[in-house]
């Protein structure tokens, strides 16, 4: 009986959520994560991880986020008709793979699409592939190998007003970074202490040819309002995983996830290497352990994409994308979303 009365009450503690949350999945009948949202062409297009249950038990390393192909989500209007274009691409078809296709992103320049994603390679270390489409929804061809170079998770690629391309890519703990220093992998690569410097994300200019770094990776520094790098022990406002850049009335907004502390931060710069300045938070905690986002301007308005673990009643490995419009006040700062109506009386 008290198991029975305990799955009654999480099924009820889900279902008020659902119904105070302020927006719903995308899509249902698969589970989508870490959304990257782009406008082709006038039509909306959501580059997500598609999640699956693999049967792998839960660690730190995040070997349960065993993702094996990917799918492109598009819509005319939001709130409108979502189009799951399929699997546009899948590991058994990435000739270096080895497991866990994470985090993607995509960019588009003359007449070709490219999807940027994360890999571990056949010695489980993680890089990052491209492939490449004549359409936005795919399907992507992968090249036979990864970008020279690089490494981590979570590539996000901004295109800048003079049709440059920077990549934002780096994630702790799973993601492998904290395995780096100067683009070089450690023999025992750890976290810096809680008052050293924060481990930033990166930052790289691609090549013309959109197949390759064109420099050496830079560290992408986050800045207090001080003036000072972030400290690693700074939980709350510290680089964790999940980059993202859009640039809003002639500023650059780097916005990125906290990890552990579950929430979408962003910090502001004047140019796409920085240094950035941090402000605040974009997104507060959602169901589930990770947050991964993205923010684009579509027909006249902002928004952020987002994902959660409502659908699957907090199955951190089974997510689902959302989205709802992000606003700024007059001096351009994002206002702070709760995802939730009634989030702090359910002690999420």
């Amino acid at each position: 009986m008290n198991e029975e009365r305990t799955k009654k009450m999480k099924q009820d503690k889900y279902d008020i959520l659902e119904e105070k949350a302020i927006s719903q999945p995308l899509v249902e009948h698969i589970y989508t994560a870490d959304p990257s949202a782009h406008v082709f062409n006038g039509r909306l297009y959501i580059y997500p991880s598609h999640d699956i249950e693999a049967g792998i038990p839960f660690n730190d390393n995040g070997d349960h986020f065993d993702m094996r192909d990917y799918h492109v989500l598009s819509m005319d209007e939001i709130g409108g008709e979502v189009t799951d274009h399929g699997n546009v691409l899948d590991v058994k078809d990435i000739p270096w793979a080895g497991r866990q296709l994470w985090d993607s992103d995509a960019t588009h320049k003359d007449g070709k699409y490219y999807l940027y994603f994360p890999l571990k390679d056949k010695n489980d270390i993680f890089r990052i592939g491209v492939a490449i489409s004549d359409k936005p929804e795919g399907p992507f061809v992968p090249e036979e190998r990864p970008i020279d170079g690089s490494y981590s998770i979570d590539p996000a690629v901004f295109e800048d007003e003079d049709g440059s391309h920077y990549m934002y890519f780096g994630g702790i703990w799973g993601g492998q970074l904290q395995r780096y220093r100067n683009n070089k992998a450690q023999e025992a690569g750890c976290e810096p202490a809680d008052k050293e410097p924060a481990l930033c994300p990166k930052v790289v200019r691609l090549s013309d040819n959109m197949l390759e770094f064109g420099e050496e990776p830079k560290d992408l520094v986050i800045l207090d309002q001080e003036g000072n790098p972030l400290q690693a022990g700074d939980h709350e406002r510290r680089f964790f995983e999940a980059s993202w850049m859009h640039k809003y009335k002639g500023k650059y907004y780097f916005s990125y996830s906290t990890g552990n502390t579950h929430k979408i931060c962003y910090a502001t710069g004047d140019n796409p290497y920085g240094p950035f300045t941090y402000q605040g938070v974009i997104l507060e905690p959602v169901v589930g352990w990770t947050t991964h986002h993205s923010v684009v301007e579509f027909k006249g308005k902002w928004y952020l994409f987002y994902h959660d673990c409502i659908l699957s009643k907090g199955e951190t490995h089974l997510r689902s994308v959302k989205c709802t419009e992000l606003q700024y006040n007059d001096e351009g700062d994002i206002q702070t979303i709760k995802p939730y109506l009634a989030a702090e009386e359910m002690n999420i």
